[in-house]
């Protein structure tokens, strides 16, 4: 394999970015594979800068990141036979972790290097690529007033926390118009989250995938009784856990539609925050990305 470009985002929350292209460049050289590392001033020019790489016919292209980043350059591979690689340099890495990609930089240019292909999952709503979920109601309010007021120079956790109060002093119930697999339910909710295939609901690994080439969404609707068990639910979000919620209903699907009151509202896509108008439309494009990832665990 030739033509590797790694692609880093130096806005990254991490701040790892310049730190990491030196040492990307030290093991690339080392394994004898030199690859062009490029470092993305923001997410706007990451996302030129994939297209390019793409347009030019890189042989792989790498995310060098945390799920944000991975998402903007896996948009550009989607549908294509360039593989996206991964080196994970975010707080979760919940992609690279459900791939079973290594942590350590040296073992994760390994995985690239090695060159094993795998076909998985991706999906949209109203054509915007994500690789993990999607949500809305109240995860994407929290994440927008945890962004503010980290802005403000206040800590990752206690700028949760302070957003997690914020929304619920407000009214944080929505009602939704959901349509599945031919049925149609109307409801009151906090919460509507999509996932990139089936999510594991309970014990230690609760928000990890044993798959991701199911070819399935898992949708997901949070059943709260009022302002006691919408704070468990923040909590749940906040840490990562809301998807072992005994409150929480789910079911597997290829698409859906979801409709809300007001014509805009605030969607999250792989913990980044975007507005879009309503309908939202749900689909799944099975083994529409290829990945240098190792065989997945029998």
């Amino acid at each position: 394999m030739s033509g590797i470009v790694v692609l880093l985002n130096g806005a990254s929350g991490s701040g790892r970015a310049a730190s990491a292209a030196r040492e990307l460049a030290r093991i690339f050289q080392a394994a004898g594979r030199p690859a062009r590392i490029e470092l993305a001033p923001d997410g706007e020019q990451m996302r030129v800068l994939a297209r390019q790489a793409v347009a030019d016919g890189c042989d792989a292209l790498v995310a060098g990141g945390g799920d944000g980043t991975v998402n903007l350059v896996a948009s550009a591979v989607a549908g294509t036979s360039v593989p996206l690689g991964v080196i994970p340099l975010g707080t979760l890495n919940h992609f690279s972790k459900d791939l079973g990609i290594p942590a350590d930089l040296e073992e994760a240019v390994a995985v690239v290097l090695a060159g094993r292909v795998r076909q998985v999952d991706v999906s949209e709503v109203n054509g915007h690529l994500f690789l993990n979920n999607s949500s809305i109601g109240v995860y994407p309010r929290l994440v927008r007033l945890r962004e503010r007021y980290q802005r403000w120079g206040v800590s990752k956790w206690i700028a949760a926390f302070w957003a997690m109060l914020a929304v619920l002093r407000r009214h944080s119930f929505m009602s939704v118009r959901i349509i599945a697999d031919g049925q149609t339910s109307v409801l009151r909710t906090p919460f509507v989250f999509v996932g990139n295939n089936r999510y594991r609901m309970e014990g230690f690994s609760a928000g990890t995938r044993d798959s991701l080439s199911d070819g399935h969404l898992s949708l997901y609707v949070m059943n709260a009784s009022g302002r006691p068990s919408l704070l468990w639910l923040a909590w749940q979000v906040l840490i990562g856990r809301a998807e072992q919620m005994r409150e929480l209903e789910s079911s597997d699907l290829l698409e859906a539609e979801i409709e809300t009151q007001r014509g805009s509202i605030q969607v999250s896509l792989d913990g980044e925050v975007i507005t879009e108008r309503s309908p939202l439309a749900y689909r799944v494009r099975p083994g529409a990305l290829s990945v240098l990832a190792p065989d997945p665990a029998v």
